[in-house]
């Protein structure tokens, strides 16, 4: 996704113990974020689904 939206999106890998993580309620262990908004699991973990996703954030 970054290589395909790198001009539209920054891209940011935290902990969840990091200092940017310290005011997100993170449910599991793995957690995706747009805009501060999550990301369900299922269209995270989809390249085509999250390319759709991402188009329609833009």
């Amino acid at each position: 996704m970054k290589k395909r939206f790198e001009d539209s999106i920054n891209l940011n890998i935290y902990t969840n113990d990091s200092e940017e993580a310290k005011e997100i309620e993170i449910k599991g262990s793995t957690s995706v974020f747009v805009n501060d908004e999550a990301v369900p699991l299922d269209i995270a973990l989809s390249n085509q689904k999250m390319e759709s996703y991402l188009k329609g954030k833009m």
